[in-house]
Formats: C-alpha cells, sequence, structure tokens
C-alpha cells in the first residue's frame, strides 16, 4: 500500500487547539476533526480495532476502547447493524477531547468531503501508527500540514514530549551548553515527524510550536478520485476498470489496458487511433496528466 505510489488511504488530523492563532486562521475545513464531526449526516462511535486486538494477547494500553469514529454511510451501515452506537455532535465532540486529554492521534480517510472514519490512534496498539513508526521514511500515511518547532531557550529537556510521540520522531539530544555538560534538549526529526500536535499538548514550557510546512499536503477530493489516483501512481489501473477477474473477458480488457498504458506516449496515440475510442483517449489524456512511468 505505501511503497509505490504518493498517495495514501489515510490522514493525520492536527490537534486544532494547539494552533497559534495566525496558524489557526490558514486550517482549511476538510483539516478539522471538529468539522468532520460537525457537518457529517450521521456520526457512529465504535470499539477500536487496533486495541481490541492487542487486549486478546495482553498487550493493550489504557486509552478509551471505544472511540473509533464514522460518519455518513459507513457510520449509518454500522448503526444499523449494531456495530456502532449513534452519537450527536456534542458528545462527538466531547470524545474528540476525551481522545486527545489521552494524547491520542486522529487518523482519517486521505479526502476533503464526505470523510468516512478518524480513528483515534496510541502508538502502541494502532496499525496506522506501527506502520509509520516502522517505515517513516516510507510515509505510509499523509502528514497533517504542521510541524513542531522546538524553542531551544524554552526547551528543558524533560523529555515527555518524546514519551508520547507515536512514531519516535522526537528524541534527546546534548544540548552542546559547556555551563551545564548534562544538560539535553528535544530534537525532532522532520522526515517522519505526522504532523499531530500530540507533543504540543505534553510541554509544560511552551517549549513547542505548530508552525505550517513549507510544502502543503494535497488532499483528494473524495474517495473516487483517491481510489483512481492510487491505482494509476501504482499502475493498476486496468485492474481497477475491469476488477472481475472471474470473467474472461475482464481478464482479458484488464491486459490489454495495462500493456496500453505501458506503452511510450508515441504508441498509446497510435492505439487509441486503432481503436477509435473516446473512452481510451480520455483515459490515456488522465494518465498523461497524473501519471509518468518510473
Amino acid at each position: 500500500l505505501f511503497t509505490h505510489g504518493e498517495t495514501k488511504l489515510g490522514r493525520v488530523f492536527v490537534q486544532e487547539a494547539h494552533l497559534s492563532h495566525d496558524n489557526a486562521l490558514h486550517v482549511l475545513d476538510y483539516e478539522r476533526a471538529s468539522e468532520v464531526i460537525k457537518t457529517a449526516t450521521q456520526r457512529g462511535i465504535s470499539l477500536c480495532y487496533c486495541r481490541h486486538k492487542m487486549g486478546h494477547v495482553g498487550r493493550a494500553c489504557d486509552a478509551p476502547m471505544t472511540i473509533c469514529m464514522t460518519f455518513g454511510g459507513v457510520a449509518a451501515s454500522l448503526i444499523k447493524h449494531e456495530f456502532a452506537r449513534e452519537v450527536d455532535v456534542g458528545e462527538g465532540l466531547d470524545l474528540l477531547q476525551q481522545a486527545q486529554d489521552h494524547h491520542l492521534v486522529q487518523f482519517g480517510e486521505n479526502v476533503r468531503r464526505e470523510v468516512a472514519f478518524i480513528c483515534n490512534c496510541c502508538g502502541c496498539c494502532c496499525e496506522a501508527m506501527i506502520a509509520a513508526r516502522r517505515f517513516g521514511w516510507l510515509h505510509p500515511v499523509h502528514t497533517s500540514n504542521f510541524v513542531p518547532r522546538i524553542q531551544l531557550e524554552e526547551c528543558t529537556g524533560c523529555g515527555k514530549c518524546v514519551n508520547v510521540c507515536p512514531v519516535e520522531a522526537m528524541t534527546l539530544v546534548s544540548a552542546n551548553d559547556p555551563h551545564r555538560p548534562n544538560r539535553r534538549r528535544a530534537w525532532l526529526n522532520e522526515k517522519v515527524c505526522l504532523g499531530c500536535g500530540v507533543c504540543v499538548n505534553v510541554c509544560p514550557n511552551q517549549g513547542l510550536r505548530l508552525e505550517s510546512r513549507p510544502e502543503r499536503v494535497i488532499t483528494p477530493l473524495d474517495s473516487t478520485q483517491r481510489t483512481v489516483v492510487m491505482a494509476i501512481e501504482r499502475g493498476m489501473l486496468h485492474d481497477l476498470i475491469f476488477d472481475n477477474h472471474a470473467l474472461v473477458s475482464h481478464r482479458a480488457m484488464a491486459a490489454i489496458l495495462g500493456i496500453i498504458l505501458k506503452l511510450p506516449p508515441i504508441k498509446q496515440s497510435l492505439a487509441s487511433q486503432q481503436m477509435k475510442s473516446r473512452y481510451l483517449e480520455s483515459l490515456l489524456a488522465w494518465g498523461k496528466q497524473h501519471y509518468s512511468p518510473s
């Protein structure tokens, strides 16, 4: 899922309460977990799969278990079949605050419209955070558009930020203070930092501040666009379109289209002319715009 392509299934929501007034002005509605809760047609609360699974092997932490959120049609289906409990906006926001009080990361669907889920993840049990910690250089989840900046004059090296970081992006290093040789300070590995803001929440000296990343993270419009873009990036658009491999016709068309999409541009144009297909022409135009074989 994350060894190929830039677009991923999920993204991290920044904890809005820890943004400065100036930075809060730059947060768009789809970046706010609170806005997802407020605007959803339905809200469901269900058991955290990851902590529940860890509980079966005696390794679950003390974070709340029934706190994962679904929205819209997904929530409606889970509520109907009694896998989720319906809540109103107020209770949804209260549970979001409870999750943040327990230093949980808000990890949700990587779309701007109609977000289907937001998980409240711990670093020890939740699979998304475990993947981000183990394979951080591959960026298995999308970060928020913010990153914490360490205020060196305020940092005392207490290590609280190190303890709560779910992906081990924070470490303690020497402060290089000749008058206090044992003094330590926090250091951030920005390449693996999720920009969640959990560390800012626990700093007792206001030594961490969330600031905008130099480049904004691009979020797909909806699940359809994300799925198509992910398929294009991974060279699997043909399998997405002709997905019923139980049918000989689908297997054949997927194979043909897969070969065409891997051809050089000139041969793609010749194939399009011979087939005289407006659909194929549109598909190739989309591929040229969004996908270039590595």
